[in-house]
């Protein structure tokens, strides 16, 4: 009697969820991390305190780097940047967070940057080293077709490519000709055209690598690679052009570093690197009050202020973080951010105060070797 009891209440219980909208078997929060050097993608689960849950370890292929997930969430694309260059798609068990390999298809070039358009149907790429984008089309069950429909040259050390909120313009920073390339998209046809102007025009020198969009799609907060600057520029609603707004420095005031130069340029001279900026990763928390970079020399975060009305963002400060930090990424509440390391075997959990940007290590969890990009995914 005591057992019929005992499950009448859980069934009740469940029910009353399921009538409040709530689904608690599939709330959780996940962590990817893609080891490129040993080919695999670590899984985490991400507890309401910041602690993580190590789960299986899912095989890729070589320098698997770049990572995507698709906007329902169903599944994360893996781009792998040895030969054949190739996307490996993984459906995402929301239940568990558990990866299950769907399907792998070569992709135009190597990517050290993919992402999707807001329905989920096609798939961008940059390419660095042979300085075009390509678009692939998706399936209804996540594979992604194997011949691209368009590849597009741009300009020098593509690095990032990523669609508005309103799915009708898609951005591509140049790292190597400091512009960022405009384009208009048709999410019927999945089809890329050149907005007019083709480009905007950035500073000479700032080298701009990874940017993240305003969910209002008024502002597109772009990261210098060479200066560790955060630019902002606006958004056109009408045309999509963007206009430079202003531009901050994301390092301390008595950084000794110097200004860095485009890595692996040809008939470039000889030179040590050791002291040059380096700066990798941008993201937002999501009340978007909140911005944080990654820099590799100095192995650090540095986070900012963001006035939402203006777009204009200011320095708060500095954080030591793991060795050559390329990617990390904050969790869907703001809470926490994880940071992963090229040169570490380690990743970190910090606590986000939301009130001050102050980050407070947690604790280090163990990954793979060449940690290098970060994905979290959370279902509530």
């Amino acid at each position: 009697m005591r057992r019929f009891t005992i499950l009448c209440a859980g069934v009740m219980g469940m029910a009353l969820a399921s009538l409040a909208g709530e689904t608690p078997a599939l709330a959780g929060t996940f962590v990817y991390v893609s080891n490129a050097e040993d080919g695999d993608i670590s899984t985490f689960t991400l507890k309401p305190g910041g602690e993580l849950q190590a789960g299986e370890r899912v095989k890729a292929a070589s320098i698997v780097m770049p990572m995507a997930v698709s906007p329902d969430r169903r599944f994360l694309y893996a781009a792998s940047r040895s030969k054949p260059f190739s996307v490996h798609v993984y459906a995402i068990d929301p239940a568990t967070g558990a990866l299950k390999h769907q399907a792998t298809s070569p992709l135009a070039e190597s990517f050290p940057y993919i992402s999707l358009d807001r329905t989920g149907r096609f798939l961008f790429g940059a390419s660095y080293a042979a300085a075009l984008v390509s678009v692939n089309a998706v399936g209804a069950d996540g594979r992604v077709a194997a011949d691209p429909s368009q590849v597009i040259a741009v300009g020098r050390n593509a690095h990032s490519i990523l669609v508005d909120a309103t799915n009708k313009f898609v951005y591509v920073p140049t790292l190597g000709t400091d512009q960022i390339f405009q384009f208009t998209f048709d999410a019927a046809t999945g089809r890329l055209a050149s907005n007019t102007p083709a480009v905007a025009q950035l500073k000479t020198g700032v080298g701009p690598r990874h940017f993240v969009i305003s969910r209002d799609n008024k502002f597109v907060f772009v990261l210098s690679e060479l200066l560790a600057t955060v630019t902002t520029l606006s958004i056109d609603p009408r045309t999509g052009a963007l206009t430079e707004v202003s531009s901050t420095a994301g390092l301390p005031p008595d950084s000794k570093l110097n200004a860095g130069a485009p890595r692996g340029a040809p008939n470039a001279p000889p030179r040590s690197l050791d002291n040059d900026v380096w700066a990798a990763d941008i993201h937002m928390t999501p009340d978007e009050k909140l911005l944080y970079i990654s820099e590799r020399t100095t192995s650090s975060l540095s986070g900012f202020r963001v006035d939402g009305a203006s777009g204009k963002v200011t320095y708060v400060g500095n954080t030591p973080t793991e060795k050559q930090p390329r990617g990390f990424a904050i969790d869907p509440t703001g809470k926490f951010l994880i940071a992963s390391g090229e040169k570490s075997p380690t990743i970190s959990v910090y606590a986000i105060d939301g009130a001050t940007g102050a980050l407070r290590m947690l604790k280090q969890y163990p990954v793979g070797k060449g940690a290098n990009w970060v994905e979290i995914v959370g279902f509530d």
